[in-house]
Formats: C-alpha cells, structure tokens, sequence
C-alpha cells in the first residue's frame, strides 16, 4: 500500500520473545490512517539465540517494507517471574536495536500512558484499548491483543508528537 508522500509513518512495537506485535500507521497532520499490522512469533522450541535472531530478521523485513519515519516501544514492565521479565527484556533490546541500526528515532511508552492517551485513564481494560484502536483506525485487521497493543503504541506516539510539535517541546 503506497502512502503520501508526506505522511509521517509510525511502527509500534509490543515486545515479546513469544510474540511481538507490531502496527503501522501513517499521519498526515491530525489524521491517522491503518496501514498494517501482524506478529513476529519465533518458535519457542528454539533457543533463546535463534529467537532473538528470528526477531530481529522479522523487524528487519518489516522496516524494509515499509517506509518507517519512527518507532515507538512499549516499556517493560515489573514482571513477578524474574525469568519472563529478563526474556521481554531481551526482546525489547531487539526492538529498540534493529531502528537504531537504520538510523530511525525509536521513542518508549509506559503501558499506562499508552493507555491514558486512547481512552483516558492509565488504568483502561484491553477491551477498552482494542475498540478504541477500532474506533480511531478504520478498517483495522488485529487479531490478538499484542497486535491491538502495537497499533495503541503507535497512536500513543502520534499523539504526543502531534503535541511536542505545535507546543515546540
């Protein structure tokens, strides 16, 4: 799908080593358009080295596919498994690698401001999420909730940038 040739588009990024979702967006001044979206999901009978390496593989394809202007990733999380929390945390350094490795602006987002920034309030359900990424991008094709959290972070992202560059932060 061809984008104008001004449109800002935006990769959200939901870390995972099981599943990484991930959503395109475009901008073009206060309007946001669908583009894409999809799961990175490295087979979890390999090791955590192939894994991380079929991550990076996915987002490469990913940026060479489309003509990304910017990423935005979700934080990590405090985690009770120690285990899950250091996994996510390998996965998120992927993300934040493979932009910086094209020379692309990757900002963060905690999961509360995500959510404060779709539906009002930190502390939203995923049901509320999900039909507010509906509501916002017309026709979107999400399936999972790590899909759904991508597109959110993306949206999360066009938001405040939309502010810093009237407001000049």
């Amino acid at each position: 799908m061809s984008q104008p040739l001004n449109a800002h588009i935006i990769l959200g990024l939901d870390p995972g080593l099981r599943h990484c979702g991930w959503g395109v967006i475009s901008m073009m001044g206060n309007r946001l358009r669908y583009v894409a979206n999809g799961r990175i999901s490295p087979p979890t009978t390999r090791t955590i080295g192939q894994r991380l390496a079929i991550l990076e593989s996915g987002l490469v394809d990913l940026l060479d596919r489309h003509n990304i202007n910017t990423v935005a990733v979700e934080q990590t999380f405090q985690n009770t498994n120690p285990q899950a929390t250091l996994a996510l945390g390998m996965a998120r350094g992927i993300c934040l690698m493979v932009p910086a490795k094209y020379g692309l602006e990757t900002t963060d987002y905690a999961p509360n401001t995500v959510k404060k920034s779709l539906v009002g309030k930190g502390h939203a359900d995923k049901s509320q999420v999900e039909m507010m990424v509906k509501r916002l991008l017309v026709g979107v094709k999400a399936e999972a909730s790590d899909e759904f959290d991508a597109l959110a972070i993306a949206i999360c992202h066009a938001h405040h940038w939309q502010f810093n560059s009237v407001t000049g932060q």
